[in-house]
């Protein structure tokens, strides 16, 4: 079976377990087109330009995703940026954002590590409503007028993370860095939050 149906496979069975196209890119760490393109193979269309990434090996293991968080934490520490342990400024976040779903067990054991607050984001990709919209859980820390750290798995397209960033401006905090472990985009910043990655990934054709 080559590599594509595979992935055909997958996201048909994550389909029928009850999983939306939303939930299925997350999962496969591809874009809501590639998603689409998958479920559908609709005739003489052009299979999407995209790059699977598949970390279950870490993210199935508690103590490789800690080694995870520490290396994000590290990453950005060594930027020397503002906030960071280099900067000897004051401590740049008071709240770490994580994006449903994979972002939020990084986000956790960076809010313990750091003795952050932690929030979860579950975004409108997610959304089962006629008008879908992104929003924060209630069950964790609000994010008013805090400084927020964004914390994902994969930026694909980065809609997610400009949704993120436009729900906390609207909501009077500030984002002040997105960490992520692969960056498909390979850009230093959305809408003027920098991007911290450990990985930058690129299609060559």
């Amino acid at each position: 079976m080559s590599s594509l149906d595979d992935l055909i496979k997958k996201a048909k069975h994550l389909l029928s377990e009850g999983h939306s196209p939303g939930q299925i890119a997350d999962e496969l760490s591809l874009s809501m087109e590639t998603v689409t393109w998958l479920l559908t193979q609709q005739k003489g269309s052009v299979v999407p330009k995209d790059v699977h990434i598949d970390w279950t090996a870490v993210s199935g293991e508690g103590m490789l995703l800690e080694d995870t968080a520490d290396l994000l934490l590290n990453r950005y520490f060594c930027s020397g940026g503002p906030g960071s342990r280099e900067s000897k400024e004051k401590p740049l976040a008071t709240t770490v954002v994580g994006i449903a779903l994979s972002g939020i067990p990084l986000a956790t054991i960076i809010s313990v590590k750091e003795n952050l607050k932690l929030s979860i984001y579950h975004p409108a990709k997610h959304s089962s409503q006629e008008q879908p919209v992104g929003s924060m859980s209630g069950n964790f820390a609000p994010v008013n007028n805090e400084h927020c750290i964004i914390i994902d798995d994969v930026i694909t397209s980065g809609n997610t993370l400009r949704e993120v960033i436009a729900y906390l401006k609207r909501h009077h905090a500030v984002p002040v860095a997105i960490w992520v472990i692969f960056d498909k985009r390979s850009i230093k910043d959305i809408d003027g939050v920098p991007v911290f990655s450990l990985f930058k990934v690129s299609r060559i054709d």
